[in-house]
């Protein structure tokens, strides 16, 4: 197999993260420390927004299970998971609007970093699963969770516990993928998409995560809580101010938006 990688590009105000480790990009330490060296550099020069996408035939075939395998105690193991479960969460906790491409098969680890993402993006042939249950193990990176927030407890349940495979059609009707693409040209209309959030207010768009970061943890009363403070924030942005004083010369839809 070939050394992991994950590299940075920018295309316009985009992140666009690619990893690859063939021959099916599996889960391992080393893909894992790729990506936070890939997450440093993006967190340092933060983008309008974030694709992370992959190479290959396939999004992802799943884990290394060797890996899990030479692990000998309870502890070693649970170190394990505490170290795969802070990839999504590192991507959750971005501030930037984020987006996940998924091209065809995505199973386990892939899954559950492309729920970690705002949105999920998939092609025509995507398919979908989280199916640890064929070594005996459940998901161990969030998505069991993630899965329950955007389709409900009983879907959750349904994938994990079947460990079926599951159609884009299937995960975007149950609000787990946000949109299907069409095949060909598939990588060209998520940058589009993609492109279409990264010019808009960027600030506000990290002001409403985290308004939806307290919802997740408080419902409604918590994220009214902390509403009035985090939008207030946002008068200090050039934006805010620009985009007030073209809706009010110009009408709506005429503001241009620099993320700042």
């Amino acid at each position: 197999m070939s050394a992991p990688r994950v590299d940075v590009t920018r295309v316009d105000d985009v992140a666009v993260v690619t990893f690859s480790a063939p021959p099916v990009n599996l889960y391992s330490l080393e893909l894992h420390d790729a990506f936070d060296t890939a997450l440093d550099a993006v967190e340092a020069d933060l983008p309008r927004a974030l694709l992370v996408r992959a190479e290959g035939t396939l999004v992802s075939g799943g884990v290394d299970v060797a890996q899990f395998h030479d692990r000998k105690t309870q502890e070693d193991t649970k170190d394990l998971y505490d170290r795969m479960i802070e990839l999504p969460d590192r991507i959750a906790a971005l501030d930037v609007p984020t987006f996940f491409a998924a091209h065809a098969l995505t199973l386990t680890w892939a899954l559950e970093v492309a729920l970690a993402c705002d949105v999920v993006l998939a092609s025509e042939k995507a398919k979908f699963g989280l199916v640890e249950r064929v070594i005996g193990l459940t998901p161990t990176m969030g998505g069991t969770q993630r899965l329950a927030q955007r389709a409900g407890v009983g879907r959750a349940k349904e994938v994990v516990l079947t460990g079926e495979l599951f159609d884009a059609a299937t995960f975007e009707r149950w609000n787990v993928v946000n949109r299907v693409l069409p095949v060909d040209g598939f990588d060209d209309a998520v940058l589009d998409v993609v492109r279409q959030v990264a010019v808009g207010p960027t600030q506000a768009f990290g002001a409403a995560k985290r308004i939806l970061r307290a919802y997740e943890t408080g419902g409604v009363p918590g994220a009214n809580e902390v509403t009035t403070q985090i939008a207030s924030a946002l008068f200090a942005t050039e934006d805010l101010q620009h985009g007030m004083e073209s809706f009010l010369q110009d009408g709506p839809g005429r503001a241009s938006f620099t993320g700042r």
